[in-house]
């Protein structure tokens, strides 16, 4: 689940063959295996929950319980893991996958430059490493050294790197640890020459900017009340705070900046303006893109902070100020996006620099006195660059279809970064000069494939109301079309989050072993702006599982899956939408592979993160809310006596985004039910969690114990 603060296949499927075939004989013993299969006993309450007239059974309620605490909860988990272990043992696709996998993992890759002074900070992996390692070299052209490798950190190497900022001389590094997944962070800050770590540490931070007071005496940070003993995991999110941390102090001696206690469910996080006069506090309660601003003049102590903006009812991002000028990306009269100036004397009165256009705009930054703005044309990254008061100058040349991140930089300095990738192509760093609009490749990996093997296409079909919805498909060329192929359909479709073309080592690996990658532009997502979310949540959140549905089908219909060949995999809110279509369409799909999902809908609002998704799903406490949850929470609409796909959940034991005990409720549910002799089976990661800071290793084996899943039961060979 996304937090957006200033946010992943065996030789033989059983399908129709012709009694007396090697195939049939396969098959058979295929099914043996599976029929075989002895799920653990996992005991039933008679919890029931009366709400608005309807009694909601709840016979897994204890499976909610942090498995850390319940000794119960973790035995469940152990004797889940090991039937799944002993079934994922038995799938030939699988070593292959690993294998192929962890060649095309296995190579150079660079994060995002960071100037501060004349240091340059970037994070480099050799290829197989756990974790990434943070460099900084003195100079462009300097000899990179390290400053941080996580992987001494943890011999399991789940303990990463978080977020981190440089101080604006290059001094001192602000940076966080994750450990095991977790979104908690703990800040420290590192001394730059000598790489050493000052005494300074904060804790109980989350969902938190982190950034630097501009003299570097200090910093600004936003964190949460320390939650009870035990209770870290599970427990609400609330009463979200500002605070200025000075160097050489202990936390408790922090200044309070920002507090809302009579609002405790906002979020508040600060980001340094780039003049350094002012602190402005960026407020919202849920994951919608409806923020409140709060400035706090910088150095002026009991100055009255001036409130900008405080109807929640807009997108608004900084860019950057002159003086008492702002400028913000807002979607205010323009859902789409467009570029504005307020002064904050007056700030109702807006002037517009950048109106809206046909592509989405979704970000934009000062690089010394040029804007550049990041658009999305159907899903596909644009860079445009203009003058500060809005002129165009030029268009940023990408290299293909895909992703271009980045182009963060300084009032003072001309140049940025940015990053490019797409399905085939790694991601590649360019240094760009907005006084020259020159890019230049920074760093660039060595691959062990060749991408012109394999092709990108844009296609768009009609959802079951019509609407037209795009979807790129990837496959190798040369790959024989004139029958369908075995297909991996990924989705998401919510929280405003759009699925750009990036790379994947996994799932290049499934495409490389003879199949078909499809990725769909959901409704709810933010693909074309404000109103293609709006259109996939809430009471239209049925909207995001029909234009699923209908992409399967249109893979089916053009010959590029065939029937019984379509695997689906989503995470997050994309586990809810496998779950849900699972649930709606059993028939339609061969295997599925929910991750991290949220599977119950009628209590996602009472753990850690889950209280900002009513914007995106609504409220369980409101009638009318709670009559569609309950139409399609995966945990309450599983079909007895039907005939389900093949399902695999994947969830961890320190995800506290989507706790796991919804995959642990969902998965318990399904292998009650009588829903077929295909396996419904459940893999539990330790040391893990929603995703972020996931070692190398532990990505690799997921991946191929999904996609083997996945091959088996949808026929892909991958025995090569």
């Amino acid at each position: 689940m996304p937090r957006k603060t200033p946010s992943a296949p065996l030789a033989l499927a059983l399908m129709t063959m012709i009694p007396g075939t090697a195939q049939a004989a396969d098959a058979a013993a295929a099914s043996a295996t599976v029929k075989a299969l002895a799920y653990p006993d996992t005991a039933r309450g008679d919890t029931v929950d009366p709400q608005f007239g309807v009694d909601v059974a709840d016979p897994y309620r204890w499976l909610e319980d942090d498995v850390r605490v319940n000794p119960k909860v973790a035995d469940w988990v152990a004797a889940q893991n090991r039937v799944t272990d002993t079934y994922l043992e038995t799938l030939p696709g699988r070593d292959s996958f690993k294998k192929r996998m962890t060649e095309l993992y296995n190579y150079e890759r660079f994060g995002l430059p960071t100037k501060a002074g004349s240091r340059y900070f970037y994070t480099r992996n050799d290829g197989l490493q756990p974790q990434s390692v943070l460099y900084v070299r003195e100079g462009l052209k300097g000899e990179g050294r390290v400053l941080i490798d996580p992987n001494a950190w943890a011999k399991d190497g789940a303990t990463a790197l978080g977020e981190w900022n440089p101080s604006e001389d290059g001094k001192h590094l602000l940076y966080s640890v994750q450990d095991g997944g977790t979104d908690w962070r703990i800040v420290r800050v590192k001394d730059v020459a000598t790489g050493e770590d000052l005494s300074d540490e904060v804790r109980w931070v989350k969902f938190s900017a982190l950034d630097w007071a501009k003299d570097g005496s200090g910093f600004y940070y936003s964190r949460f009340p320390e939650p009870a003993k035990g209770a870290a995991f599970q427990s609400l999110n609330e009463n979200h705070s500002v605070y200025f941390h000075k160097l050489g102090t202990p936390q408790s001696a922090d200044v309070l900046i920002h507090a809302t206690p009579d609002k405790p469910k906002l979020n508040n996080s600060a980001v340094v303006t780039d003049d350094g006069k002012y602190l402005l506090v960026v407020s919202s309660e849920g994951t919608d893109d409806r923020y409140g601003l709060t400035l706090h003049p910088v150095g002026k102590p009991g100055a009255k902070p001036i409130v900008l903006v405080d109807d929640f009812a807009n997108n608004w991002e900084y860019v950057t100020n002159e003086g008492t000028r702002f400028t913000f990306v807002t979607n205010k009269g323009a859902p789409r996006g467009r570029i504005v100036s307020l002064d904050i004397r007056k700030p109702a009165e807006l002037t517009q620099l950048v109106g809206e256009n046909e592509a989405t705009l979704v970000g934009a930054s000062r690089v010394g006195n040029r804007l550049i703005l990041s658009y999305l044309g159907d899903a596909k990254s644009e860079a445009r660059m203009v003058a500060l008061d809005g002129k165009p100058i030029a268009n940023i040349n990408l290299a293909d279809i895909g992703a271009a991140t980045g182009f963060g930089g300084k009032s003072s300095d001309p140049e940025t970064f940015y990053s490019f990738s797409s399905y085939a192509r790694p991601t590649t760093i360019y240094r760009f000069d907005t006084q020259t609009g020159k890019s230049e490749i920074f760093a660039e990996p060595k691959l062990t494939f060749n991408p012109a093997d394999f092709s990108v296409e844009q296609r768009f079909y009609k959802s079951k109301d019509g609407t037209e919805v795009p979807m790129f498909v990837v496959m190798k060329k040369g790959l024989d079309r004139s029958k369908g192929s075995p297909t991996l359909l990924y989705g998401y479709g919510g929280f405003n989050v759009s699925m750009t073309p990036g790379f994947s080592p996994t799932r290049l690996a499934w495409v490389d072993k003879g199949g078909v990658l499809a990725i769909a532009n959901l409704r709810g997502g933010g693909e074309y702006g404000k109103a293609w979310h709006d259109a996939g949540r809430l009471d239209k959140k049925q909207n995001v599982f029909d234009d699923f549905i209908a992409a399967g089908e249109y893979l089916i219909a053009q010959g590029i899956a065939g029937k019984g060949q379509v695997a689906i995999e989503g995470g997050s809110n994309g586990g809810l939408l496998v779950g849900a279509v699972t649930n709606q369409r059993p028939d339609l799909f061969a295997a599925a592979l929910p991750a991290v999902g949220v599977m119950d809908m009628l209590r996602f609002d009472r753990f850690t993160a889950g209280r900002y998704w009513v914007d995106d799903y609504g409220y369980p406490s409101k009638e009318s809310d709670f009559k569609n949850l309950l139409a399609y929470s995966p945990y309450h609409n599983i079909k007895d006596g039907t005939a389900y796909p093949a399902v695999l959940v994947t969830t961890a034991d320190t995800d506290d985004r989507v706790v796991p005990g919804h995959s642990f409720k969902y998965t318990a549910a399904l292998q009650h039910a009588k829903a077929g002799d295909k396996p419904h089976l459940i893999r539990v990661e330790t040391r893990a969690g929603h995703g972020s800071g996931k070692p190398t290793d532990k990505i690799i084996a997921e991946a191929a114990d999904k996609y083997a899943f996945a091959a088996k039961w949808t026929g892909l060979s991958v025995e090569k």
